[in-house]
């Protein structure tokens, strides 16, 4: 399969290119996150937390977070906007519930990234009576790649009972997450048929990108023909129907758009997506660097940062250069997800230089 995109794909990208700047240029907020924590009770070999952060920063309170979705609401339909809640590992909180319960009073919908560890029947029990409206569970591959991942003995048992759980439920959604690696990959098939039979309908698939502690684990990353093979797994997955497969937001893939995802590769971080982080920095999204931080809910006003910022994330002039300076496909692709560029704007991953 020819990598670049054909006539009608083509076609496509540009009607969609220029919804991307009408979004753009509106810049409704969708989804916000909140960094709830930075503590976990795993130590992932993939975690891609901002290494400028440090791991001792204090939960932010409750309250503070609050005081931004008070700030916010006059100015969107809150019933439009997903609050998911992140870290670390959110679940680490006892006082998700108390905030679950006032977003949800206030017509915001809400949901939860885990790793299952910690998600017991009657703390299900609590999270749905505050309110969750979807729930995000890890899972990367069977037993013991999983473990070598994250890094704990119970890590797999855990996340397995979790979705044992999610399937019994009728009223939130719910999808699992795998990253592949090399101690993954070569299951993957297994794994598929090992998902259904548990009864999951949704399952997201990531590659990892070298950022954080993955930098330095060499087993985390495919070959360029591993990841290729990913893609066209992803892409038979869809065709199939068994179980609803989709890679990753990150990445322009050519050919591969429209195929492996529900819609055309945008980088959404700054347009319709925004996070608070536990140290009250406002970004994009949660995996970006902090010299791409647009302000502090403890200095600034979380709407006029969205409304009056987030230049570098709207107007992408500045990622044409080194490998994008002369790439036809950067009209679609903008330089890549705004995660993949380091402090100076490098550009880390090129999802699309990868295809073979």
């Amino acid at each position: 399969m020819d990598k670049r995109p054909g006539f009608r794909k083509r076609i496509a990208l540009e009607l969609f290119r220029s919804l991307k700047r009408n979004r753009t240029k509106i810049h409704e907020l969708r989804t916000l996150f909140w960094e709830c924590t930075l503590r976990c009770n795993v130590a992932c070999r993939h975690c891609g937390s901002d290494c400028h952060v440090s791991a001792q920063q204090p939960d932010m309170p409750v309250n503070d977070f609050l005081k931004v979705i008070e700030d916010i609401t006059p100015y969107v339909e809150p019933n439009k906007v997903m609050v998911v809640f992140t870290g670390g590992e959110a679940l680490v909180r006892k006082d998700i519930e108390e905030c679950g319960r006032e977003l949800y009073h206030r017509g915001f919908p809400w949901g939860i990234v885990t790793n299952g560890l910690l998600l017991t029947r009657e703390r299900l029990d609590s999270l749905l009576a505050a309110g969750l409206h979807s729930i995000t569970i890890s899972l990367d591959g069977f037993e013991n790649a999983h473990n070598w991942l994250r890094r704990h003995p119970k890590s797999f048992e855990n996340a397995l009972n979790a979705i044992c759980m999610l399937t019994e439920e009728k009223e939130i959604v719910w999808d699992v997450v795998t990253c592949v690696n090399q101690q993954n990959f070569k299951d993957l098939k297994l794994f598929k048929d090992f998902l259904i039979d548990m009864g999951v309908k949704n399952w997201r698939i990531f590659t990892i990108f070298p950022i954080g502690r993955a930098a330095n684990v060499p087993e985390l990353q495919l070959s360029n023909e591993q990841y290729t093979w990913v893609l066209n797994f992803i892409r038979y997955c869809r065709k199939e129907g068994k179980i609803h497969t989709s890679y990753g937001c990150e990445g322009f893939l050519g050919n591969y758009e429209a195929e492996v995802r529900d819609q055309l590769f945008q980088c959404n971080a700054g347009i319709n997506t925004a996070s608070v982080l536990a140290d009250g920095a406002i970004s994009g999204c949660p995996s970006i660097r902090a010299n791409y931080h647009q302000g502090s809910i403890y200095k600034d006003n979380f709407i006029d940062v969205w409304n009056n910022k987030f230049q570098p994330y709207r107007d992408r002039k500045w990622a044409k250069q080194g490998e994008c300076a002369d790439c036809s496909m950067f009209r679609y692709c903008e330089g890549n997800g705004m995660h993949l560029h380091d402090d100076n704007g490098k550009l880390l991953v090129c999802h699309y230089k990868r295809i073979t």
